[in-house]
Order: structure tokens, then C-alpha cells, then sequence
């Protein structure tokens, strides 16, 4: 049985793979920090089902704390690590910088000297499309992103080029997947789709950042999560976009969509445009198809349909978590 190491195993893509990755009969040990970031009663829903399969193991451990990896790597033997903890958040990393670095940056080399010091071959490091700002349209992963404009952003560069030392000194297997807006049923509260969704079926206004124009290259959680596990293919070192492959979709046609779902009109108060976020995102996924054979499935018409309809089946408790 092959047995994984998973981190941010409570966060959005962090649970679903390691529900997809128990299905397939592997040990999953999953590690969390559990922080509140947003409202940890999302991630203790999330967990509470991965704790119902008996190959699953969760110790609440921050990758910032290097003891705590150390005594569980010596007990615990891994086949590869998945490294999908980290801090989220474009805007909020412009208030507490720090915490971004010593997490994202840090976190993730005190993985890779785990991996170094146990003889681990495989690690998977999860980024972020955020670094392509700036550049032409569809994004493709050889295009240089050496100017990112938020911390989060600068964090997670810093993880990428720390994951590529470590492939070229020990020989570390490494696939880094950079991820599109991912969205889907328990997604994180912060991001826009799930907060479009509660604030138009409670009637409360749309918080909207610019004029609605700016597009994004929505990824369905299934299709991210299933492209993740076939990131454990052997690759050298690769750097792969994991997206929706389609043209963008504007912020405003995902409103649309919400509204034809819930039956509701939404309501929308324009704020200024912030000087961290991208006009637009849009991924070109043609290596992911060649290296990974993966390439999404789900459109957003049906993955919005599928995550309003979960947010009702969900919305008792849901009426009271924290955007």
C-alpha cells in the first residue's frame, strides 16, 4: 500500500485529494495547522469525513515547525509528499507579509530537507497562477515570472525555486502544479464563487472589486484534485498548469450563473479595483495533457450548479460561517 504524506489536508484542494487519494486504497497521513484563517468550522467539516476511512491519519502539525516534522518523518515512512499547505490570501498577505514566507517559503524547505534527510523521491508543491501577472494570455509555464506583485505571490516563488535547488542537489523528483481559481462544493469562504453564492441567497450585497469585467480561468475542485494525484508521476522537475483550459470567464457571467441556480437577483456594491488582484487568468494546460494526460472535465456550468446545490443541501450550519 502506498502511503502519502499530505499537508493542508483540512484546506479545499488539501481534503479532496486525500479523499480521492483513499479511495484508490492508499494511507494517507495528513497533517494541518488547523489556523484560522477563515472560519475553522470549514475545516473541521472537511476533516470529520476524512477521519471516517481507517487509512487515514491526521496529526494537527504547522510545516513551519521543524521538530514536529522531524519526529514524525523518523516513525512514518512516505512514498512522496504533497505539500498543499500554505497561507492563502492575495490581500491579506499585504497585512501580515511574514507569515506568508515563514510558512509558504520556510514550510516548504523544511519538507524538502525531510525528503532529503528519509530518501523521499517524490514531491509535489502546489502553486499559484498569481505569478503569471503581468504576462501574455494563455498563460504558459515558460513564461518568466520574476516580478509578483503581492507577497503571497513572492512567497510562493519562493517555494518554487527552493523545490528546483533540491531536485538539482538530491535529485528529488519535483512537480509543481500551479493552480486557476479553483472553486467547488466546501470551497474556502473567501474566495469569490462561495461568497457570491451566500451573499445572493441571504441578499446581501456583492462586495465587487472593479466593474466586474475581470475574468478568471475557473478549475473545478475534482478536475485540481484528480491533476494533483497525476503529479506523482515520475517528471524530473516540472512546472505545470493545472486550469480550466477554456477561455476566461468574467466575474459577472459567474454571478449570472449563480443567479439562474439559487432563482435570486443579486445585489452588487463596486468597489475600487485593488492593485494586487489580475484582470484576468487563463491557463495553457497543453503540458498538463502531455506530461499528466489530464485535462478538465467539469464545466463551470455544472460545477457551479453542483456547488450551489451542495450549499443548500449545507446551508443550516453554513448561515453562520464567517466570508
Amino acid at each position: 500500500m502506498k502511503r502519502y504524506l499530505v499537508t493542508g489536508c483540512a484546506g479545499f484542494i488539501g481534503a479532496r485529494v486525500a479523499e480521492l487519494l483513499l479511495e484508490k486504497n492508499c494511507a494517507v497521513v495528513g497533517l494541518d495547522n488547523l489556523n484560522d484563517y477563515y472560519d475553522v468550522r470549514m475545516k473541521q467539516n472537511r476533516l470529520k469525513a476524512l477521519k471516517d476511512h481507517k487509512n487515514f491519519h491526521f496529526f494537527k502539525i504547522d510545516i513551519e515547525d521543524k521538530g514536529a516534522l522531524t519526529r514524525l518523518f523518523r516513525k512514518t515512512r512516505f512514498d512522496a509528499v504533497i505539500n498543499l499547505a500554505a497561507r492563502a490570501g492575495v490581500r491579506y498577505s499585504m497585512i501580515n507579509p511574514h507569515v506568508y514566507g515563514t510558512t509558504n517559503t520556510e514550510g516548504t524547505l523544511n519538507l524538502l530537507e525531510q525528503c532529503k534527510a528519509r530518501k523521499i523521491k517524490k514531491f509535489i508543491l502546489a502553486s499559484t497562477s498569481s505569478l503569471y501577472a503581468g504576462q501574455r494570455m494563455p498563460f504558459v509555464e515558460t513564461l518568466p515570472v520574476n516580478t509578483p506583485i503581492s507577497p503571497y505571490a513572492a512567497s510562493k516563488k519562493g517555494a518554487e525555486v527552493m523545490a528546483y535547488t533540491y531536485h538539482y542537489l538530491y535529485g528529488i523528483d519535483v512537480t509543481i502544479v500551479r493552480y486557476f481559481t479553483v472553486y467547488g462544493p466546501a470551497g474556502r469562504p473567501d474566495m469569490s464563487i462561495i461568497r457570491f453564492i451566500k451573499w445572493v441567497d441571504e441578499g446581501v450585497p456583492i462586495l465587487m472589486f472593479g466593474d466586474g469585467n475581470q475574468s478568471r480561468d475557473f478549475t473545478y475542485i475534482d478536475d485540481i484534485a484528480i491533476g494533483t494525484i497525476k503529479a506523482l508521476r515520475k517528471v524530473g522537475f516540472e512546472i505545470i498548469n493545472l486550469g480550466g483550459g477554456r477561455r476566461p470567464c468574467t466575474l459577472k457571467k459567474a454571478i449570472t450563473l449563480i443567479e439562474e441556480n439559487l432563482g435570486k437577483k443579486a445585489r452588487i456594491k463596486h468597489l475600487p479595483f485593488h492593485k494586487t488582484d489580475m484582470k484576468a487568468t487563463w491557463a495553457n494546460i497543453a503540458k498538463a495533457k502531455r506530461l499528466l494526460d489530464w485535462q478538465p472535465k467539469t464545466t463551470l456550468e455544472e460545477g457551479i450548479r453542483r456547488t450551489v446545490t451542495w450549499y443548500q443541501q449545507n446551508k443550516k450550519w453554513l448561515k453562520d460561517i464567517k466570508l
